[in-house]
């Protein structure tokens, strides 16, 4: 056993001597010890509960035979830092969530480890961690929040952030506000509709790293009390059979993952996270690969924020494993790919059927042919740029208009709500790329703003930062080069012509090449937002967007 390094032996008498402080006995050590990371906090709703699941996690381990060492791991609640100084730390908190994992499984000699996540960068810095650790483990989620309902009608923190756009405009009055305020989020779990967390716990199952049901069953389901204490028990059947987290995440299964993504329409956030999974994994995935599984996928799914649907509705239409089963009729997906439950993805999805086809569309009359995320490139974002093809209105997929510029998310954020932004009007945001943030800060604010004051049909917005899964209308982020780097993005000057054109992939500004060049040549970087601390070393050390924002 890996853990016998700091266990087994005459020498290892100090270290048995400090485990026996903690109440571990001889029994309990001959076990194989498994890391039960925990990211509990009071901090983030989905993750207020996750007390519940690392103890039937350890249940399970016990009844298979092992001994569970929880761990704690931190969070960051995308919704509360949304538009201000702690959506700077969101991003980054992943790399430090993959650097404390591999700390404490290194430093533990934990035998295999079992993941518990829930929100937003929580689950790709786990994956990260599984990956570059790459000892068995497998991954169970605290499960989504249920939508909240008020006056009869579903609610979800989309229209939360939207409405503050309709208090603005005066479409709504503040008593309104409140009402919504106090039923929108109802409970625990992950926000619930198609967001970041849900998207990647969603993906998770797909890549093989967790059990059927890990990113549908309501948090406050029995059942997913249940499926914990499976994933405790299924631990100690991978590590018995000495199946490793790169032996699951091969290339095959991230093209399994993107393939899923295009059909479930989710977070353009999944483009970054994939990405930094499948650096950990020692595998590249260049973003043109995800034009070519879009072009050839069908949006099956339209979850909230870009349909009426949310993720307990997915789950009552028969889950991730419906869909798969779906995309596996139409031969997209790789069915021989290994998975945590045990058995080929193939295997996973055979029982599974559609239990409601206006939530999960046929493979053969899908929403679109095409999948729910697009990568533009062109003169304006000549590494990429990504959008969420399936939550922009018709009329929006292709687009010209003058570009508003702004140096920050705050300024453009001012700058809508007291009514500067006009109908055709690009808001151009940067400097909010992972080095200019720093961090790459999500634009919900912003965005749920336009559409709060209806004008998500008449303006886009692009940025060299990104947006929240929450996010729709023809938000086009992950800009590469970044603004901070020199890229085009940093000399769009106000009042150019921007030109969209999601179906053909293109996002130009409409200068000639030589202006566009002497542009680029006089340009110099702006003093750094943040020149101490953790952000200012993050800034030093992370890569572009369209290499998922890793640390080198």
């Amino acid at each position: 056993m890996r853990s016998d390094r700091m266990k087994a032996g005459l020498e290892r008498a100090p270290h048995r001597s400090l485990l026996k402080a903690m109440g571990y006995t001889d029994e309990e050590l001959k076990r194989p010890l498994i890391g039960v990371i925990n990211s509990k906090n009071e901090s983030i709703p989905g993750h207020i509960h996750l007390d519940r699941i690392a103890e039937a996690v350890k249940a399970g381990i016990r009844m298979a035979g092992g001994t569970p060492m929880e761990v704690p791991c931190i969070g960051v609640c995308d919704g509360t830092a949304m538009n201000h100084r702690g959506m700077n730390y969101s991003l980054p908190s992943r790399e430090l969530i993959a650097d404390s994992i591999e700390s404490m499984a290194e430093a533990n000699a934990f035998d295999a480890m079992v993941l518990i996540p829930n929100c937003d960068k929580v689950v790709p810095g786990m994956l990260m961690a599984a990956a570059r650790v790459n000892i068995p483990a497998i991954v169970i989620s605290g499960g989504p929040m249920l939508a909240g309902r008020c006056n009869g009608k579903n609610l979800n923190l989309t229209m939360m952030f939207e409405a503050v756009g309709s208090v603005s405009a005066g479409t709504m009055s503040e008593e309104e506000l409140y009402e919504m305020e106090e039923n929108a989020c109802p409970g625990c779990g992950s926000c619930s509709g198609m967001y970041t967390a849900n998207s990647m716990n969603c993906l998770t199952e797909v890549l093989g790293m967790g059990l059927p049901g890990n990113g549908t069953i309501p948090a406050v389901y029995g059942e997913r009390i249940r499926l914990a204490k499976t994933a405790g028990m299924k631990i100690m059947e991978i590590l018995e059979k000495g199946l490793l987290p790169r032996d699951i995440m091969t290339y095959k299964a991230f093209e399994n993952a993107l393939t899923t993504d295009m059909a479930l329409g989710c977070s353009t956030n999944s483009v970054l996270h994939l990405t930094a999974i499948a650096y950990e994994a020692g595998i590249k995935i260049d973003l043109d690969i995800i034009n070519k599984i879009s072009a050839m996928t069908p949006n099956l799914c339209k979850l909230s924020p870009a349909g009426p649907y949310h993720v307990q509705d997915l789950y009552e239409a028969g889950g991730v494993q419906a869909v798969m089963k779906e995309l596996a009729s139409g031969g997209l997906l790789h069915l021989d790919q290994p998975t945590v439950a045990g058995g080929c993805l193939g295997d996973v999805i055979k029982q599974a059927h559609v239990q409601n086809h206006a939530v999960i569309r046929p493979f053969d009359d899908p929403y679109s042919t095409t999948g729910g995320i697009a990568v533009l490139r062109g003169n304006l974002a000549p590494d990429g740029a990504v959008v969420k093809r399936s939550a922009v209105a018709p009329e929006m997929m292709v687009h010209k208009g003058p570009a508003r510029v702004f140096n920050s998310e705050e300024e453009a954020y001012d700058a809508i709500l007291s009514g500067k932004i006009k109908k055709k009007d690009v808001i151009i945001i940067r400097y909010e790329g992972p080095k200019g943030g720093p961090g790459m800060k999500e634009m919900l604010s912003p965005t749920a703003a336009i559409a709060g004051m209806g004008l998500d049909k008449d303006v886009a917005l692009i940025t060299d930062g990104r947006f929240s899964g929450a996010t729709r209308g023809a938000s086009i982020g992950h800009v590469s080069p970044e603004a901070m780097s020199g890229g085009p993005i940093a000399v769009v000057e106000e009042g150019d012509i921007i030109s969209i054109n999601i179906p053909e992939g293109r996002l130009d500004v409409l200068i000639d090449e030589e202006a566009l060049k002497n542009r680029l040549e006089k340009w110099t970087a702006p003093e750094p937002k943040i020149k101490n601390g953790y952000l200012a070393r993050y800034a030093s050390l992370v890569t572009s967007a369209n290499t998922g924002a890793v640390l080198k």
